[in-house]
């Protein structure tokens, strides 16, 4: 029974943080409209763009040399996609990041799954979105942000916590049944 109160104090211990976790991020999924609304800020107005000082069209392959000299040295391939936001664009995946160039205007995104970065085609940084529901659902999956632990933190943490639990209910239990057991005996006990 020592054992048992030990190995459920630590799990308790060890496991409280991502059950913390798993809670907050929980109560986001289920109300997201609520959360949102205190984590987001004020949209851009990207029809700005139309009428940008010193916006100019680019070609597809000017497009690329840009790509190309945000992340120099990574080869980026070009996606089917030829549209973003309404907009004629160039797509370029570069490893787990996208640029994406409005080719009318010069603007271009950097977009992660985490976050998207709004510049000018002057470098100038117009908006910066952070992707809130995609964080929280990787933190509640995974137990983390990053594929560096893949989901070994969340499958560890939900071993733990079953074990947290089918020791807490053990614990729960055997005083109770012995208790009941006791007063059992001193019945019997008690009865000529």
């Amino acid at each position: 029974m020592r054992l048992l109160k030990t190995v459920h104090g630590w799990l308790g211990v060890i496991v409280l943080p991502w059950v913390i976790l798993i809670g907050l991020t929980g109560l986001f999924l289920n109300h997201e409209r609520l959360v949102m609304g205190w984590l987001e800020g004020d949209a851009y107005d990207e029809t700005q763009f139309d009428t940008w000082p010193g916006a100019k069209a680019l070609t597809a392959n000017e497009a690329r040399v840009l790509a190309e000299r945000l992340y120099p040295g990574v080869a980026l391939t070009q996606e089917d996609d030829t549209a973003y936001h309404g907009r004629e664009a160039a797509v370029f995946a570069a490893g787990d990041a996208q640029v994406i160039v409005a080719l009318q205007t010069g603007h271009y995104w950097v977009k992660t799954d985490l976050r998207r970065v709004t510049h000018s085609p002057d470098g100038l940084v117009l908006e910066t979105r952070t992707y809130w529901e995609g964080i929280f659902k990787r933190l509640h999956e995974r137990g983390w942000l990053t594929r560096s632990f893949g989901t070994l933190l969340a499958d560890i943490t939900a071993a733990a916590m079953v074990i947290f639990g089918l020791s807490g209910i053990i614990l729960f239990l055997i005083p109770r049944l012995r208790r009941r057991q006791n007063r059992r005996r001193m019945r019997a006990a008690a009865t000529p």
